[in-house]
């Protein structure tokens, strides 16, 4: 894959605040290592990541790298607490001292039921867009009804949506053309499904015993197609036309490589309508926040 379609992917920061991700075996990654990730997501085409101030110190994080890297330096999207009284322009001046940036590329929401609260902070958020301190609003959702509810609001620019092999575009298909049709940008989280796809079939996992007739598909479509997981994973997201960026996190240098080399192959056709045919009845075991 070129850099220039490296640029449509976005790396995410939580791993290097939180040890996060039910396939996470390392913890929270070394602001050593969290530097080398950084350093070579820039070198080879990545221009965004996301954070949030619900990451630990992963601000700081990348505030220090920027600060000792002044030439390598990445837009920022990060999102505010799910629930926060301070002033949202203080928290922005806070936001952009810790990044050690100019502007946020985009801040949002963390949560639907946050946006929904502080629908009356509009005013103050476009008055930061005038003033260059964010390029964009955006909004981290869910479901398709809660899509719908902020495809209402022209003053968002962004949203965030899951979307994967299992969350695909059987279930996110009409949404997705809606959105892009009324001028949203679509940024896509979950690629891997916070791992769950590397995980065995037979695992004692709940949720894996739960979708075990969709990992079974998924093990065949990967079979068929002589594609490993990662590979169908991530070009199945990136290839689709109504996205414009794709989410990813890693925890090591080594799994960025990885990511990145397996975005030199193509899915075919064939594939991808192959993977659409899975279909969760359960939607809310696509959702990692209600795992047991």
């Amino acid at each position: 894959m070129s850099k220039n379609l490296n640029n449509k992917l976005i790396l995410g920061t939580v791993q290097m605040g939180l040890a996060y991700g039910v396939n996470n075996t390392v913890g929270k990654v070394s602001l050593e290592n969290s530097h080398d990730i950084l350093e070579y997501a820039f070198d080879n085409g990545i221009q965004i990541l996301d954070s949030a101030e619900a990451y630990g110190n992963a601000h700081e994080v990348i505030g220090l790298f920027h600060k000792n890297q002044p030439n390598k330096s990445f837009e920022i999207i990060t999102k505010l607490p799910h629930q926060f009284n301070a002033d949202i322009k203080d928290k922005v001046n806070t936001y952009l001292t810790e990044l050690h940036v100019n502007q946020l590329h985009a801040l949002l929401f963390h949560s639907f039921s946050s946006y929904k609260e502080n629908i009356d902070n509009f005013e103050v958020l476009t008055n930061l867009k005038v003033s260059g301190k964010i390029k964009y609003i955006g909004v981290s959702v869910y479901t398709n009804e809660e899509i719908e509810a902020v495809l209402l609001n022209d003053d968002v620019d962004i949203i965030q949506l899951p979307f994967n092999l299992f969350d695909n575009s059987n279930l996110r298909g009409k949404i997705l053309e809606k959105a892009k049709s009324k001028g949203k940008i679509i940024h896509t989280r979950s690629a891997l499904l916070q791992g769950l796809f590397f995980k065995a079939i037979n695992s004692e996992n709940k949720t894996v015993q739960s979708l075990k007739h969709e990992m079974s598909q998924l093990s065949n479509i990967s079979k068929s197609s002589e594609a490993p997981i990662e590979q169908l994973a991530l070009n199945y997201c990136l290839q689709q036309t109504t996205i414009d960026n794709v989410l990813i996190g890693v925890d090591s240098k080594q799994q960025l490589e990885d990511n990145l080399q397996s975005l030199n192959h193509t899915l075919e056709n064939a594939t991808m309508n192959d993977i659409n045919t899975i279909q969760v009845s359960n939607i809310n075991l696509l959702n990692p926040s209600l795992w047991e």
